[in-house]
């Protein structure tokens, strides 16, 4: 009565190419040719983009893990549609006080499709690193009193 995972070896798309993403304050598993409902974006619909924070990257035999995002590595996606979630319905009661307030919430969200998942070079991008600029205070002057 040994569980073997065979189903994993037998399955090749398992095997391919997938990544592990963060977008949106939380963590998606990538994989090329899927629907992903994220957080609204701003951006239209046929846009394109870009993903560059990859926790995890799996090509084939190779696993590159992140210290904490893969360098060079991006994925790309398109927005397909603009939606709404399912309405979830907050209920809030204070005991003995007569206090009852029933509120609904329906979160924006934005349909992506995965385009592609490439590790390697990316196209030179200009490194121009924001610099933090540093407001000099000048010291509160002090009152003398004699």
């Amino acid at each position: 009565m040994t569980n073997s995972k065979k189903s994993s070896n037998n399955s090749p798309k398992s095997n391919e190419l997938y990544a592990i993403a963060e977008t949106s304050g939380q963590q998606f598993w990538f994989e090329v040719n899927r629907y992903y409902d994220i957080d609204r974006l701003n951006a239209k619909e046929k846009d394109k983009i870009t993903i560059e924070k990859i926790l995890l990257l799996k090509d084939k035999d190779t696993i590159s893990v992140g210290k904490p995002y893969v360098k060079d590595a991006k994925i790309e996606l398109e927005v397909v549609s603009h939606k709404r979630d399912k309405k979830i319905l907050v209920y809030k009661m204070r005991p003995k006080k007569k206090t009852r307030k029933k509120m609904g919430h329906r979160q924006e969200l934005t349909r992506v499709m995965v385009k592609s998942i490439t590790l390697g070079k990316s196209s030179p991008k200009s490194s121009a690193k924001k610099e933090t600029v540093k407001k000099e205070t000048k010291p509160k002057s002090e009152k003398s009193t004699t």
